[in-house]
């Protein structure tokens, strides 16, 4: 049944190759962390991963389940083409295989993607002036920052070639009236960088509330001292084993 209940769900662990199920681990962690945070929206918005290899395939969210439900075993591994690929009682969100299989198509270093709708993410996305240089959080993420327009609904696959375009090789997007979008070589590096890209959309919304003509805008000497001292990372992986570890006491079973 493609219902969002766990019935018809037995463990892949050990029927998968090994790095397919790290991959459906990592991806399965991303989707709890995600709802513990609250930035969940119901079964909607997609986290994606990729499966080392030649063929592009990758796992995204079964289509009815709540994030803090999946687990490595539920989620559904697709080719390029949105054929699923594996024996399932779940089919997966349209919208999400466009953007998904655009960026997964184009990018051999984005192995993780994560699309959010949070208050905050949508709400900055919307304004015209975009993310402003208000917050060392700001700062960090404007060097990495590309903006894609709003379409409508992402079910028209002529998009994801506009999209990739703007996209580019920027790990952090904002998708105009719709969210935000990350990316990363690792589970780490994309939760890391949609951590710092939502808790600056929400100083942002937060620094505003006062009026635009209250805010300070960081010098430009500022900005460019902080692109100079994130070039080499923001320390994902010394983040990422606390973040396991959350899990493992707050929503234990991401990993069967």
């Amino acid at each position: 049944m493609a219902d969002g209940s766990l019935a018809g769900i037995t463990s892949l662990k050990g029927k998968v190759s090994a790095e397919e199920w790290e991959a459906r681990v990592d991806l399965a962690a991303l989707y709890r962390l995600v709802a513990l945070n609250g930035w969940d929206d119901m079964i909607y918005t997609h986290i994606s991963a990729r499966i080392p290899g030649p063929e592009h395939h990758f796992l995204i969210n079964p289509y009815g389940m709540f994030f803090g439900e999946i687990t490595a075993s539920s989620l559904v591994k697709i080719d390029l083409d949105g054929n699923i690929l594996q024996d399932t009682p779940y089919f997966i969100n349209p919208a999400g295989f466009t953007i998904h299989s655009a960026i997964h198509s184009a990018r051999e270093d984005a192995m993780f993607v994560m699309h959010l709708h949070t208050d905050q993410g949508v709400a900055v996305a919307a304004q015209k002036e975009g993310l402003l240089p208000l917050s060392q959080h700001a700062l960090i993420c404007l060097p990495k920052l590309a903006y894609h327009d709003y379409e409508g609904i992402a079910l028209n696959l002529d998009e994801r070639e506009r999209l990739i375009a703007d996209v580019g090789d920027k790990p952090m997007v904002l998708l105009r009236n719709h969210g935000t979008l990350t990316t990363g070589e690792t589970a780490s590096d994309c939760w890391l960088n949609m951590y710092y890209l939502e808790r600056a959309c929400k100083m942002q919304i937060m620094a505003l509330s006062g009026g635009r003509e209250n805010v300070l805008i960081a010098p430009d000497a500022a900005q460019a001292e902080v692109r100079g001292q994130t070039m080499r990372g923001l320390g994902g992986k010394l983040a990422w084993p606390g973040n396991l570890r959350r899990l493992d006491k707050e929503s234990p079973g991401y990993d069967a």
